[in-house]
């Protein structure tokens, strides 16, 4: 690949992938529901986060740099459902109210 084309795939990683950063913080702030938004920023956010990893490892395309960005995607990756589903389930314990459009609650206490 040429100089030139590396440039283009490494921007479009960064514009992509701040874009999805954006739209994580945007789901945060908008979304009705503590459920929903820990969806919006763990999909939108961990989606953001590779990209403008990728685009690091291929902007200085050494071993090193590579390695680290490479275990960083692979910890997001593993952690980010975790973690999601350990606020989802402290919320919905702790009885956050659900968004008043919820159909069903499929979780109620016996």
């Amino acid at each position: 690949m040429t100089e030139s084309g590396l440039e283009w795939v490494i921007a479009s990683c960064l514009v992509a992938g701040s874009f999805f950063v954006f739209v994580a913080g945007l789901g945060i702030l908008r979304m009705p529901d503590t459920l929903i938004r820990m969806h919006a920023s763990t999909k939108a956010g961990t989606l953001g986060l590779g990209l403008v990893l990728i685009a690091l490892m291929l902007s200085f395309a050494e071993p090193a740099v590579t390695a680290r960005g490479t275990a960083a995607i692979i910890f997001v990756l593993i952690t980010a459902p975790v973690a999601a589903h350990m606020i989802g389930r402290a919320a919905y314990r702790t009885g956050t109210p659900l968004w008043d459009k919820t159909l069903r609650d499929e979780l109620p206490e016996d």
